[in-house]
This record gives structure tokens, sequence and C-alpha cells, in this order.
């Protein structure tokens, strides 16, 4: 079966959000361009590394190029994007694997987000060539949305990212776990339950 790429070059509209309540919520990638909408779901931690890591890029390539790249310094308000996501949801594959790239000929930000593969080893070797292979296997590998972005689209999306994954639930003041409404266990306070 040949590999299934979602190509947005670039997309009207590339936006990290949510479905489902804090504490419950699945995060999502969702890229849209004309009538065609692709959805890939991922984790909280996985939404928080990429806008941090495109944060860092973008500023890399601001400090290399000597302020003279088409990348602006913070998300220009103008563009930002406070929507909810186009509905309905349906999730094309769950994410296991990103990678982040700037083509600097043509200043535009790559992002791809690749399906995750459970692979059947018999040792770490085996595993590690395994990954590799299927990594480098363009026509055979698992399905990817691939997005080219501009330095502003890339800042918005960091910007958004980032305000959706804090937007969940408090942490706790004591050992910094989430707050649910009707209190947690505080292992700080040797299990006394504490209110939100």
């Amino acid at each position: 079966m040949s590999r299934q790429v979602f190509l947005y070059d670039p997309p009207d509209r590339f936006v990290a959000g949510t479905v489902g309540l804090p504490g419950r919520r699945t995060f999502f990638l969702q890229a849209t361009a004309g009538p065609r909408t692709t959805s890939v779901a991922l984790e909280k931690t996985q939404v928080a590394a990429l806008a941090e890591r495109m944060d860092e890029l973008l500023d890399e390539v601001v400090r290399r190029s000597g302020g003279n790249a088409a990348v602006p310094a913070v998300a220009p308000t103008e563009i930002s994007d406070s929507a909810p996501l186009e509905t309905p949801v349906e999730e094309e594959f769950r994410v296991g694997t990103m990678a982040l790239a700037w083509d600097g000929e043509e200043e535009r930000m790559i992002v791809e987000a690749q399906a995750l593969v459970e692979l059947d080893a018999d040792s770490e070797e085996d595993l590690a060539e395994a990954e590799e292979r299927l990594l480098q296997d363009e026509e055979n590998g698992p399905p990817m949305l691939r997005v080219r972005l501009t330095g502003a689209q890339a800042r918005a999306f960091c910007k958004r990212a980032l305000d959706v994954v804090n937007a969940g639930r408090p942490p706790c003041p004591l050992c910094s776990l989430p707050l649910d409404p009707e209190g947690h266990v505080c292992p700080r306070q040797n299990g006394y339950r504490r209110g939100a």
C-alpha cells in the first residue's frame, strides 16, 4: 500500500485544538485548504513540544539571518486564530513521529506529522533498523500530514498551540499535578484532598 501524504502548501488554516472537557480533552492538529480539512490526533505533550520547538527554530532563523528573514518576532495579531476546530473533527490517524525543517529558499516552515506505527523486533538493534527503514520509505511508509507555513503563520500557530495547552486544568500550587474541579489527592498533603 502506498503512503498517503496530506499536503498543505500553503494551508488556509493550520491550528492545534481540542475536543472535550479539561482533563478529558483530545488534542488535534488541523489543516484546512479550501473545502479540504485534515485532522490528526496527538498528545498534549506533543502539541507543547511542537509549538516550543517551532518557536525556537523561528528564533534561530531570525538570529542567523540577522533579522532579514520574513519571520516576525512575535505572532501577528491580524492573523491570530481563536476559532474552534472545523467540524466534524474526523481523526485521520494518531501522530507518532513529528519533524520540523526550515526551507531557506522559500522561507517556509515545514511541519510533518507521521502516523504512529507499531514495530515488531527481536532486539533493540532490529527495532532501530526497522524504524530507520520506515522513516526512509517515501513510497510505503505510514500516513503523513505535511504543512508548509510562512513565518507569520508559524508564529501564530505556536501562540495558539501554547494557549490551548495552557487552557487545561490549573496545577496544584503544592505538587503541580492538575486540579480537578472537585479537587485532588495531593501527595504533598500526605493524601488529604485539596479543593480547587
